[in-house]
């Protein structure tokens, strides 16, 4: 296992880890059906079975077959808990890159994506992560699960079928817990949620992209990213794990929309889908949770990665636009199915 570093004097984390040297056949994916041998068993394979999803996993050298859902830990962990590393002071900081780190493949078809995937399948998805994230906050060391996920190479994903990452760290990340720290001092300095601010300006607003009941995405007024786009639920909440099956189902929906929008407003485009969530375990520094994609339609120049200014050429608002239209024909078209 690597070591988690951070910054002579900022807070900023890298992890150091250990590169795999193993040959893997360029032609084979692992996370594809048929190919299960090539990563580490199951901890849960979702079949279905007359209309009933069973829960299932590998046993030894038996692996599951005709999964529609796949969970394991990952064969090369960013994080592990066999820890090795010591702590160490600044100004070289380190500490060791304990977690856990699963893999969720959202369907054994690699031709299909995020921007897919039907309905049902989102939701079932949604679901095993929920039941994997409430598990994670039951170990040991674990502070903080991080879910992220990516489409295209330019995003990082060179592996097929689309797959989420589950990753836990011992503290929170430093973006995390700038959020949580700025969201609980509007708190207690306004009386009001930042996030709850941020939904009730936003909707039916020139940034909003796409509502349905009980979410919405908008473009941000500040974005990272050309075509950049938040999904949150509207009312306040601080806790993903809890949320119902209806919700689940309405998040399902609004997020196969904006995706399926994103992929019709621009071919071929790379994404990352980011989870921003609460720490599970008691700290009063709560946020709004919510999901940020984020498009990758061109390099960052020095402004962005030496200092942090961000330089878009499309505004948020023509975004909005743009993704709007797309994802309200998504929308209509799954509603219509549906």
């Amino acid at each position: 296992m690597g070591d988690m570093r951070k910054g002579y004097v900022s807070e900023r984390f890298m992890i150091v880890t250990k590169k795999d040297d193993k040959v893997v056949d360029p032609n084979k994916f692992p996370y594809a059906p048929g190919n299960e041998s090539m990563t580490n068993p199951s901890v849960l394979s979702l079949v279905a079975r007359e209309g009933m999803l069973q829960r299932l996993q590998d046993n030894e050298d038996e692996y599951v077959k005709n999964w529609s859902i796949r969970v394991f830990e990952s064969k090369n962990p960013i994080v592990s808990i066999e820890s090795e590393n010591s702590y160490s002071e600044r100004p070289f900081y380190s500490e060791p890159a304990y977690g856990y780190h699963y893999i969720v493949v959202a369907t054994p078809n690699k031709k299909d994506t995020f921007a897919t995937i039907d309905i049902e399948q989102w939701s079932n998805v949604l679901v095993v992560v929920q039941d994997r994230l409430r598990w994670l906050y039951t170990q040991k060391g674990v502070t903080y699960v991080s879910i992220y996920g990516y489409h295209g190479e330019l995003a990082g994903n060179t592996n097929p079928p689309p797959h989420l990452h589950l990753l836990t760290f011992s503290t929170i990340p430093p973006i995390i817990e700038e959020e949580a720290e700025a969201s609980h001092k509007i708190l207690n300095e306004k009386g009001v949620c930042p996030m709850c601010q941020v939904i009730n300006e936003e909707t039916a607003g020139p940034r909003q992209v796409l509502q349905t009941e009980g979410f919405i995405a908008f473009c941000p007024w500040s974005p990272s990213y050309p075509y950049e786009f938040w999904v949150s639920p509207k009312k306040h909440t601080t806790s993903f794990s809890k949320i119902t099956q209806k919700e689940i189902n309405d998040l399902s929906l609004i997020l196969r929309s904006t995706l399926g929008g994103l992929s019709k407003t621009i071919k071929n485009v790379s994404y990352n889908l980011v989870f921003h969530l609460s720490p599970e375990k008691k700290n009063s520094r709560q946020i709004h949770w919510h999901l940020e994609i984020y498009p990758i339609t061109k390099p960052w120049s020095g402004l962005e990665r030496g200092y942090g200014i961000f330089l878009n050429d499309v505004s948020p608002e023509q975004a909005a636009e743009k993704l709007g239209a797309a994802c309200r024909k998504e929308l209509a078209k799954l509603v219509g199915i549906t």
